[in-house]
């Protein structure tokens, strides 16, 4: 599960990573972190899919935030009898609190 993790987050960092460094042109001297590239890379990928270059960060974001919910909820159901179990728990806790014998409503 840790390396399924790793696989999912190395490349979102590394794209969120370059996405805003070159967007900011924080190049360092590095010609892939340049505006230039950045406007390029997304000219090119507008031109591919036919839309204009403006509208490929949305949509990446999107995609990224999809990808994201069926990653968790693929953990939440391997980890399903854990949550479960820790819910009961935490359900347990408060209606014990409520049910305690210094009560505000036990006053004369």
């Amino acid at each position: 599960m840790k390396w399924f993790l790793v696989f999912w987050l190395g490349p979102i960092a590394f794209l969120g990573g370059w996405y805003w460094l070159s967007y900011y042109d924080m190049n360092f001297g590095i010609f892939m972190l340049t505006r230039q590239v950045h406007d390029l890379t997304f000219q090119i990928y507008g031109d591919v899919l036919g839309v204009p270059p403006e509208t490929i960060p949305p949509l990446v974001a999107r995609a990224i935030a999809v990808d994201s919910l069926v990653v968790f909820a693929i953990i939440g159901f391997r980890k399903r009898s854990k949550l479960i179990a820790w819910w009961k728990a935490r359900q347990a806790s408060k209606s014990s609190d409520l049910a305690s014998s210094e009560s505000l409503s036990s006053a004369p």
